[in-house]
């Protein structure tokens, strides 16, 4: 018989079990996705981790999961400066596109500037908010 458990809180046990079998069954299905982490982090001058970008390549793209710049170093250039390096490394891993999602209006404007384009949207979000995915093709 079947069980199916709404857990309580998070299960780091269930969800690499669920990862696991989801992974393996895209590899049997579509092939080795050629994943592999990107990650750039933002440091203090005490070399602590304030912000950065966090992403993952896979399948010909980048994905960008996090990116974060503390508000006092906002307007410096470093979330543009860190969309570029991350860029230049998707490029060296062959990626043919970048995605990433927000729902903050500064950071639309952003990736708008950065060249962007709305890929798709959630409307009306707790808040008022709207969750923008957002592409950008690297091949042309």
């Amino acid at each position: 018989m079947t069980m199916i458990d709404l857990l309580p809180e998070a299960d780091k046990d269930a969800e690499k079990a669920v990862y696991d079998a989801l992974r393996a069954y895209n590899i049997d299905r579509f092939g080795p996705s050629g994943y592999k982490a990107l990650q750039i982090a933002l440091r203090d001058d005490d070399g602590k981790v304030v912000g950065g970008l966090m992403g993952e390549t896979a399948r010909g793209w980048l994905f960008i999961k996090l990116l974060f710049v503390p508000e006092e170093q906002r307007g410096k250039g470093l979330a543009t400066r860190m969309l570029q390096m991350a860029e230049d490394e998707a490029r060296a891993r062959g990626c043919v596109g970048l995605q990433i999602d927000t729902m903050s209006p500064e950071a639309l404007a952003l990736y708008l500037r950065y060249g962007f384009t709305i890929a798709g949207r959630i409307e009306g979000l707790a808040g008022g908010h709207d969750l923008i995915w957002l592409t950008r093709r690297l091949d042309g």
